[in-house]
């Protein structure tokens, strides 16, 4: 397994254990995130990777282990901490999870309103500031449901980053956006991260944009990390695991079927049952 180790861990798992029930999601993971760089989080559906993000973001608590954020357990964080946590955090949703509702401006204008006792003029002029950003300044007075997908997705990237923060997360980024949209996204994405400093982590099944625009790639898949190193190391790695999925292939380690009793038994129950119901 290739690692990444030439920059310090802003955000790191210390063997995480997580779980939806009696089902496993991440079992004894160890990752890290390098600070200052863009991150991917890769891997076939049901391996973890949103929920990763949602550790990070401390919606949820491991059962065991660590979720690191600058050196301190986001998971043992009183309310207050992980409120002062939160704002050194910018969150992209899936889809964009613009109100409805507000303009542009507000949507954009929502996070410093919450978060800060900022004057309405300095408001104005940090909202206008990051829809600039993301080329949508002109924008601002028309609702969500005026816009295309794409420029909502941007819109919600505009509020991610209006508080300034650190640490930027993404859920699935590049979704059902057409390819020209898909690849101003992924451009904003890289020229953010280095124009404003930023530590990126993303998640996405779209490869050809995610590994062009990342430094750093982790791969999830039934409950581990497969592989965790550069894009190269990623597209030429000889892991069978890996190989199957940035290769497309049908067949190979990565499940097909979730968990679950064996087919022959799961019907030779359906069969007591229904005679017992017959009976």
């Amino acid at each position: 397994m290739a690692t990444t180790t030439t920059h310090p861990s802003f955000v790191e798992f210390r063997s995480l254990s997580f779980s939806y029930g009696d089902h496993t999601v991440l079992d004894n993971v160890s990752l890290h995130i390098p600070k200052g760089k863009v991150t991917a989080v890769i891997g076939p559906m049901g391996a973890g990777k949103t929920t990763t993000l949602r550790l990070m973001g401390g919606e949820q608590k491991a059962q065991s282990g660590e979720m690191l954020f600058d050196g301190q357990d986001v998971g043992r964080m009183e309310q207050q901490q992980l409120y002062a946590a939160r704002r050194r955090m910018g969150m992209l949703f899936q889809f964009g999870a613009l109100f409805a509702d507000s303009t542009v401006f507000e949507n954009v204008a929502f996070p410093l309103r919450e978060h800060t006792d900022l004057p309405e003029a300095l408001i104005r002029d940090i909202v206008l500031m990051k829809l600039n950003a993301v080329g949508l300044r002109g924008a601002r007075d028309l609702f969500p449901s005026e816009v295309s997908g794409g420029m909502a997705r941007r819109i919600a990237l505009a509020r991610a980053i209006a508080l300034d923060p650190e640490l930027v997360m993404y859920d699935e980024p590049f979704s059902g956006l057409d390819p020209i949209s898909l690849k101003t996204a992924a451009k904003l994405i890289r020229q953010l991260n280095d124009s404003m400093g930023l530590t990126s982590v993303f998640v996405s099944h779209e490869l050809k944009q995610t590994l062009a625009i990342a430094d750093h790639v982790i791969v999830l898949a039934n409950g581990k990390v497969a592989m965790e190193g550069t894009p190269d190391d990623v597209r030429n790695s000889s892991d069978a695991l890996v190989y199957q999925y940035v290769n497309a292939k049908p067949d190979g380690p990565v499940r097909f079927h979730f968990p679950g009793r064996a087919v022959d038994e799961d019907f030779a129950l359906a069969g007591v049952s229904g005679a017992a119901e017959v009976r």
